[in-house]
């Protein structure tokens, strides 16, 4: 299995990942036959999952938003890839904060802020570029692969622009070790909890759906800033992050008021252009023991 590895990763991804982005993109286009045309892959949980959310879609309609997803699936694994190696100006020609100065307002106010995004658009190379485009120090949340030679690959992938990298289990004892820092803590919430019943219930894309408080939950216990990242694909490869406020008064609101609306904001963003959002994930996997109301 060493030797499987090292050959992937050495005699193929990291080759590949010197590659300029056209070719890259080249690449991607073949694999996007593969994926959605020779060998499926998910293609019965994507289609589930848009007819689920888009039910007033054409079934024709649903089928041209899926070619789109898969399209861009694939665009997303060579630039993942391309990771490994971009350099740090390349990696801004490519990806670009547009309202540097919110972030910057709550920096001069000594205020830690909590930034909420989705699989959408494309989130790693907004893990990248954060500590490259704020003062404030870098942090996500990252669940470990069990793969353990890749696990420590992508751990040096993404933190080598300062980024810490914290598992979801050890949130709450970083939360206190960078408490005396000014810290920009990445959250991706629309993943599914391992315990349905321990997330905040709400209606999500035509469907009840349980949403991770954990955005919300350290929000009110360290009052920190919540603030959403609408990432946006202004053309193939290129792709901008706008700040979004959802709170800078946590620890007054009600229970859910965060999660709903960084949920909503979400949502909205998918409605706009459904093909950037991850329709692979088996989100709605579990379902809710009573109706949901809100």
């Amino acid at each position: 299995m060493i030797v499987l590895n090292y050959l992937l990763y050495y005699g193929i991804i990291l080759p590949l990942s010197y590659l300029p982005m056209f070719i890259l993109h080249g690449v991607a286009d073949f694999f996007f036959i593969l994926l959605y045309y020779v060998f499926p892959y998910r293609k019965k949980v994507v289609l589930s999952n848009l007819r689920n959310a888009f039910p007033e879609k054409s079934q024709q309609e649903i089928n041209t938003i899926a070619r789109k997803f898969y399209r861009h699936f694939c665009s997303i694994m060579v630039e993942s890839i391309k990771a490994f190696t971009i350099s740090n100006e390349n990696l801004l020609a490519h990806f670009k904060i547009t309202n540097t100065d919110l972030l910057e307002k709550y920096y001069t106010q000594n205020r830690s802020v909590i930034l909420v995004t989705g699989h959408y658009g494309n989130w790693e190379w907004a893990a990248l570029s954060l500590a490259l485009q704020s003062k404030y120090q870098a942090s996500g949340l990252y669940q470990p692969i069990s793969n353990k030679f890749f696990d420590k690959i992508m751990q040096k992938t993404r933190s080598k622009n300062g980024l810490i990298l914290i598992p979801p289990k050890e949130t709450g004892e970083y939360f206190i070790k960078l408490k005396d820092r000014l810290v920009a803590y990445g959250f991706i919430a629309d993943q599914s909890p391992s315990n349905p019943d321990k997330g905040y219930w709400l209606t999500f894309l035509n469907q009840p759906t349980s949403v991770l408080l954990g955005a919300e939950k350290y929000a009110k216990l360290h009052n920190c800033v919540v603030l959403f990242g609408k990432i946006q694909m202004t053309k193939r490869g290129h792709y901008t992050l706008t700040y979004i406020p959802v709170s800078d008064d946590a620890i007054n609101t009600k229970e859910g008021e965060i999660t709903t609306i960084h949920t909503k904001i979400l949502e909205g963003i998918i409605q706009e252009r459904p093909e950037l959002w991850l329709w692979t994930h088996r989100r709605w996997k579990h379902k809710p023991k009573q109706a949901i109301t809100n």
